[in-house]
């Protein structure tokens, strides 16, 4: 069998719609089982709906998917939390660069202390 010119690029695009398929069954079918606010029926109906008519399902879930859950805010802030460690970050650093500011008057001595209570924590 020769292909021709079409014939690679019509199977490249069928390629790269079945791949982008897959990736998104499988992100969201981790995604329900991921989450703690779905019970077990709500995460059986989602897998049932995502498996008998895949591209529909897909399609509901994205659109009925919250933004953002109280889970992901929790994720997030693990993962800022991290990002500052590994990053050097040094509260008493923070605090030192605070101070520095206030005393230049850029910021107040009521911001200076909101912002050392946030960065002690």
């Amino acid at each position: 069998m020769e292909w021709s010119f079409g014939d690679v690029i019509w199977a490249m695009i069928i390629f790269f719609f079945w791949f982008t398929f897959i990736w998104m069954f499988i992100s969201i079918f981790a995604d329900i089982f991921r989450r703690d606010d779905l019970s077990g029926w709500a995460k059986a109906g989602w897998t049932l709906l995502i498996v008998v008519l895949p591209f529909l399902g897909i399609l509901i879930y994205i659109i009925a998917r919250p933004k953002m859950t109280e889970q992901d805010r929790r994720m997030f802030g693990a993962v800022r939390e991290g990002e500052r460690r590994i990053a050097g970050y040094s509260a008493a650093q923070e605090i030192e660069r605070l101070a520095k500011l206030r005393d230049e008057g850029k910021i107040s001595p009521e911001e200076f202390e909101t912002l050392k209570q946030r960065a002690m924590s």
